[in-house]
């Protein structure tokens, strides 16, 4: 082990590590003559939640998996007698649901629309996996009461996590870092860019709440506002896979987060009082093997972005141990890799984190052989807008969490960057979820989200109206009713069936 470090200023010496990527790990390595667990797996790794991870993983990802190779088979009988009867067959059979008729009515006398029902497939896969989500639970990610307590208990009311945007992060509550997401304020942004005005608001309104209504909990309680970003690299292909919002720069990916939180903290001293309330944590996230670095901060608040504790080296040195020691050996390894002066329940909440992502450790190496073989973007559809509570899996959706066009034009950008080498180079349209989520009980909230669906849905058309032209966009606008914890409602398609002509 390395001698514990000084703590340093974020804002002097971490600024200087930006032409260099940050070290990966402080962690000595493991003994090389111990022998492994039993099957390699860590101790602490929870089975069962693995087990009921993957299945959940692999229903919905198949899901999708099986459109293109039914439009395929579609593709090729289209000029069938009975090709509408076969078509339908085949998509219950192997989709779930029937198609739109007046997809395939025409099909006979002209070709069959492969893009829009492509798009139409993507829209519908998805409707029914969010019904099910808010239907049942089935990450069990509304059980919030005793993280809630652990989290008072280390002296936090709120934990707010900013992930980058990128589909490779959008499982990062529910399964990297083992997290219910009915407990978490989750709001991803192109490079952990999060928008500074926007959670100094919503750090408002939770201290508003305190005050008010005692909820989470009283003003007087000696907790604080946790705002943590992850952000992310590449231990296969780092020059590549990395951020692409930080042109896949590590250094500069971590750094740039650090500065938003430290913009982030400011911004509540210069506006309200001192940053007492306010606490802070930096992640990182190899999207390769799901394993996390946690840059942990001293008794003031500040990183250095050379320390980290990595969890990859922690699983190594304590996956012989048997479950007491192990969980004790974690505490000692996060603390000997922290400030001096790190708060004691930071590091409990970090020791905490850490463990929690030894058992997505090893669930990579089970369900995936340790590596992921999507090791670049694979995601299926873009969502825009706001809500998207039950998107928790890795590469399904790309996120540009905006109101309008304008203030997301650069996350709309990369995410059209992206989907360019998935489905526009394959002839594949670019599907889009807008997404408004509302308070039922304010008056007119549902009718303000269905026209921000709106609003929205025409300025994508118009920025990127040469795609829209070649039938290579299509948008399906959906609203949310947060309070009443029901499904999704669908306000508008662009697939929507013409009209029969007339007079």
């Amino acid at each position: 082990m390395r001698p514990r470090p000084s703590a340093r200023a974020a804002g002097s010496d971490a600024s200087k590590q930006t032409g260099r990527r940050p070290q990966r790990t402080l962690l000595a390595r493991a003994t090389p003559e111990r022998a492994p667990g039993p099957n390699g797996f860590h101790p602490l790794t929870d089975h069962d939640g693995n087990a009921r991870l993957q299945r959940y993983e692999e229903q919905v990802k198949t899901a999708f998996d099986r459109i293109v190779p039914v439009l395929k088979r579609l593709s090729a009988l289209q000029h069938e007698a009975d090709f509408e009867q076969q078509a339908q067959s085949i998509a219950r059979a192997e989709l779930g649901f029937d198609l739109p008729e007046h997809m395939l009515a025409d099909a006979w006398v002209t070709q069959l629309d492969l893009r829009r029902l492509f798009a139409w497939c993507v829209f519908e896969t998805y409707r029914r996996m969010a019904d099910d989500f808010f239907a049942n639970d089935p990450l069990g990610g509304r059980e919030v009461r005793e993280f809630d307590r652990f989290l008072q208990d280390s002296g936090f009311h709120q934990l707010d996590v900013t992930p980058c945007a990128d589909g490779r992060l959008a499982h990062a509550i529910s399964y990297v870092l083992r997290l219910p997401f009915g407990a978490v304020r989750r709001k991803p942004y192109a490079g952990g860019l999060f928008d500074v005005e926007n959670t100094v608001t919503k750090w408002g309104e939770i201290e508003l709440g305190r005050f008010r209504e005692g909820v989470p909990n009283t003003a007087d309680t000696p907790t604080r506002y946790l705002k943590a970003v992850i952000y992310h690299y590449s231990s296969v292909d780092p020059h590549h896979q990395g951020c692409a919002a930080h042109r896949s720069n590590d250094a500069a990916a971590a750094q740039a987060a650090l500065d938003r939180l430290l913009a982030f903290r400011q911004s509540v001293e210069t506006g309200f009082c001192c940053g007492a309330s306010v606490a802070l944590l930096l992640i990182g996230l190899d999207t390769d093997t799901d394993a996390i670095r946690v840059h942990v901060p001293d008794g003031g608040g500040h990183m250095d972005l050379t320390q980290s504790v990595d969890a990859i080296k922690v699983h190594a040195i304590t996956r012989d141990l048997e479950p007491t020691a192990a969980r004790a050996r974690v505490a000692e390894l996060v603390k000997a890799h922290a400030p001096a002066t790190a708060d004691a329940g930071m590091l409990g909440l970090v020791a905490r984190l850490i463990e929690n992502n030894l058992s997505q450790i090893d669930y990579v190496r089970q369900v995936h052989g340790g590596r992921y073989a999507d090791a670049g973007h694979a995601e299926r559809f873009v969502g825009v807008g706001i809500g998207f509570e039950e998107i928790q899996l890795r590469n399904l959706t790309y996120f540009a969490y905006l109101y309008t066009v304008e203030e997301g034009a650069a996350d709309l950008d990369v995410g059209r960057k992206i989907f360019g080498g998935l489905n526009v180079s394959r002839g594949l349209p670019i599907p889009i979820v807008i997404r408004f989520d509302y308070h039922g009980g304010v008056p007119g909230a549902r009718e303000r989200a269905t026209t921000r669906c709106r609003r929205l849905d025409a300025a994508l058309a118009g920025r990127f109206a040469d795609l829209d032209d070649r039938g290579l966009l299509h948008r399906l606008l959906v609203v949310r009713d947060s309070d009443a914890g029901t499904g999704i409602e669908v306000v508008g398609c662009s697939l929507t069936a013409p009209t029969a002509g007339g007079h």
